[in-house]
């Protein structure tokens, strides 16, 4: 058996992906999006990170987190902000019939898929190019045919900055 060893640099700058279970397309439904918001902010309180870039699609989600200086403790963030958005929306979401063994054992649920992917951000380039990727997320699964309509992103927070121009991101 391999053991996967994640990155652990405190104070580095993250990409993730987060993706629901059996890719269920529930993550844009305003009762998820709440319970999102709610969970991040409590985590926060506690743990604090900085969200350099969001984008939320129906099944995944994906995220660059820049951590506290002395901090490199993503895995517990991503833990309480998946355990309290189950919670609040368990009763809606949670399927038992797909309850496995192993979920049981683990005690999770059928809202988040038990993995996500982390990739550690190695300098500037590598930060543009995941920030693009994010943000063309959308429009790269056919949800919008301009990266603008999107609701659920950062995208207009760094149009604002002048770091994207509106117009970038329209489908041919």
């Amino acid at each position: 058996m391999s053991r996967y060893r994640r990155a652990n640099t405190a104070g580095a700058t993250y990409f993730f992906t987060v993706v629901t279970y059996r890719r269920q397309r529930f993550l844009c439904d305003d009762d998820v999006r709440d319970a999102l918001k709610h969970a991040i902010q409590k985590v926060r309180t506690d743990h604090p990170f900085t969200i350099d870039a969001w984008v939320l699609l129906p099944d995944h989600i994906h995220a660059i987190w820049t951590l506290p200086p002395n901090d490199a403790n993503f895995a517990l963030r991503w833990q309480l902000i998946k355990r309290y958005v189950s919670r609040a929306c368990g009763a809606r979401l949670n399927h038992t019939e797909w309850m496995s063994a192993s979920k049981t054992k683990h005690r999770e649920s059928t809202i988040w898929q038990r993995r996500y992917w982390e990739h550690q951000i190695r300098d500037d380039n590598d930060y543009a190019k995941f920030m693009d990727y994010l943000h063309f997320n959308p429009l790269k699964h056919g949800l919008v045919s301009n990266v603008k309509d999107w609701p659920y992103s950062t995208f207009h927070r760094y149009v604002k900055a002048g770091v994207y121009d509106m117009s970038i991101g329209v489908l041919g």
